[in-house]
């Protein structure tokens, strides 16, 4: 190896060095305001952001979705609106005032639920996401409820205001759901 090879290695290793210091340094100074009323730099967010769909993603590979019916879907929606709602609102329906200045914003899931797969809804609600308020519902949850309220979250993006009110109160009796 030339001399000058080597002075590269030792270039790239002292920069690597510095890095690792500089990013020691902010972590053990608290330098990175965590405070949820700061949206994160665009760096930082950009990497929880493609860590955490590519997480998500790669961790759901593995799942297989049962058909959903009307009636986990009837059944997922009374789970929803009793657990979920509060952060992530409904078709027509606000989050609750606290939830919107959460960081990261909970998504809207009427909306949102369309960018991911049956399996990746399932895995979220049962795993939950760190840093970001979304709680683990597996440990307190059985399998067959979360893929209820996976079904109704596949669904939400389908309903109307009238029918999201009606779904899983009573007054849409399991009827017109949309199976996957």
């Amino acid at each position: 190896m030339t001399a000058n090879g080597k002075g590269m290695i030792i270039g790239a290793a002292a920069m690597l060095l510095l890095l690792a210091l500089f990013a020691l340094i902010v972590i053990l100074t608290g330098a990175y305001n965590v405070a949820a009323t700061d949206r994160h730099n665009p760096i930082v967010a950009w990497a929880f952001d493609t860590t955490y769909h590519n997480s998500v993603q790669g961790r759901a590979d593995d799942l297989e979705s049962p058909q959903f019916t009307s009636g986990m879907i009837e059944a997922g929606a009374g789970e929803y609106k009793a657990m979920c709602a509060h952060c992530h609102g409904g078709v027509g329906v606000s989050p609750a005032g606290w939830a919107e200045v959460m960081q990261p914003h909970p998504p809207a899931l009427a909306r949102a639920a369309e960018k991911w797969t049956d399996e990746e809804v399932f895995w979220l609600v049962k795993h939950g996401v760190k840093m970001s308020g979304m709680p683990a519902f597996g440990p307190t949850h059985d399998d067959d409820t979360i893929w209820n309220i996976a079904a109704f979250v596949k669904e939400m993006p389908q309903l109307s205001a009238e029918e999201y009110a009606a779904i899983g109160s009573g007054g849409h009796g399991g009827e017109g759901g949309h199976s996957h």
